[in-house]
């Protein structure tokens, strides 16, 4: 099983367990710390990082020019909260949490479980068509799903005074490297070396990526 692969299914259980804890149903319909988005839609939302893989497994595509993660967020992901893009993620949680904490908790532990068991003899190299009929192959697809998770994961257990994880350093590493890609496709390597190491002329937050 590739490195991508094992990243995934840590930060797929990580975020299964905390889905699963009272906190986050006592504060269902509370506030999240992300902006216009309450606890019940940002847990839909991580629950589709599970459950969108399961559906673009079944995909066939014949667009053979894969896209990498990196470009991936770059194309389809901004910061600004009022993007017709952004609304629409917000709406997609909304309505994947529809069933309730227990519903949403039972479902992201089942994905777990049946993707392990699929990816155990998955391809990496196998193409899947994706978001905005984009073309990766799955081990990078996994990649931007490592992402979500973690960064989500994070924003969950932040908003419902729990902890998130703990996701192993590989996991961590398959995330920070993803987002770092991000990064330097959007702001070129000079913003990025000097957002790392000289904050101080760091103009345009290269970092922020998300």
């Amino acid at each position: 099983m590739s490195q991508t692969f094992t990243a995934f299914l840590d930060a797929a259980e990580a975020a299964a367990d905390l889905l699963g804890q009272p906190a986050v149903a006592q504060s269902w319909e509370l506030d999240s710390v992300l902006e216009r988005c309450p606890v019940s839609a940002l847990s839909g939302h991580l629950l589709r990082a599970l459950t969108t893989v399961q559906a673009y497994l079944a995909s066939d595509p014949s667009d053979r020019h894969p896209i990498s993660a990196g470009e991936y967020f770059a194309r389809l992901v901004s910061s600004d909260i009022d993007t017709p893009a952004n609304q629409a993620i917000r709406a997609r949680g909304a309505e994947s949490a529809a069933g309730g904490p227990a519903e949403v908790a039972t479902t992201a532990t089942a994905a777990r479980e049946q993707l392990q068991a699929r990816l155990a003899s998955a391809d990496p190299g196998r193409l899947v068509q994706v978001a905005g009929g984009l073309v990766m192959t799955l081990d990078e697809y996994l990649r931007t799903r490592v992402v979500e998770l973690v960064v989500h994961g994070d924003d969950l257990a932040a908003s419902v005074g729990v902890a998130f994880g703990p996701v192993s350093p590989d996991t961590a590493a398959v995330a920070i490297g993803t987002l770092v890609e991000v990064a330097r496709i959007r702001h070129g390597d000079l913003p990025v070396l000097r957002a790392l190491a000289r904050r101080e002329r760091d103009s345009v937050q290269a970092l922020r990526v998300l």
